[in-house]
């Protein structure tokens, strides 16, 4: 088929589609978070100073009867006393080649862009007087949807995920 009858139907099929992939998306009933698990990952030191940052891993799980593309998530990591808490690095869960599948889950980890840093060892920047405890909440979105809180939990002074410690053993 070619000609005006083609190009209308091509149109048609195109608005069709587009119009399938932006229908709006409710994060909080099409998605799941567990088995938060926070620690402290340490980063490469620099002229001298070692430096820790908070980091999460979750299960990220699909509810819905659809693949969901364009999932990300991030974090936000407040500590007491202060007035700007800790962003995070913007993790992109799925995409539209490579979908979360209904029933499905992500393994997600999402890392602070704040950190400790000092000339002391990763493990006693932990135990330093001045060190403040964190707490981290989990912010999930599909495609342009508004970020919504799926989970929160204190980060826990441990060097490395608790996966990596049961390596080691």
């Amino acid at each position: 088929m070619s000609g005006p009858r083609a190009t209308a139907t091509a149109l048609c099929l195109a608005a069709a589609g587009l119009v399938a992939g932006c229908r709006s998306h409710d994060p909080a009933k099409e998605l799941a978070v567990d088995g938060i698990e926070t620690y402290w990952i340490v980063d490469s030191p620099q002229q001298g100073q070692n430096f820790i940052a908070p980091a999460v891993r979750f299960h990220l799980r699909n509810l819905g009867k659809e693949p969901l593309g364009a999932v990300d998530a991030r974090a936000r990591f407040p500590a007491p006393g202060q007035d700007e808490p800790w962003g995070s690095i913007q993790e992109v869960v799925s995409t539209w080649s490579r979908p979360l599948l209904p029933g499905h889950d992500a393994v997600v980890t999402v890392r602070s862009v704040g950190r400790y840093h000092a000339a002391a060892e990763p493990e006693d920047l932990l135990r330093s007087p001045g060190f403040r405890d964190p707490r981290v909440e989990v912010f999930v979105r599909i495609g342009a949807s508004n970020w919504v809180k799926l989970g929160e939990a204190d980060v826990i002074r441990r060097i490395g995920a608790p996966e990596a410690a049961r390596l080691g053993r």
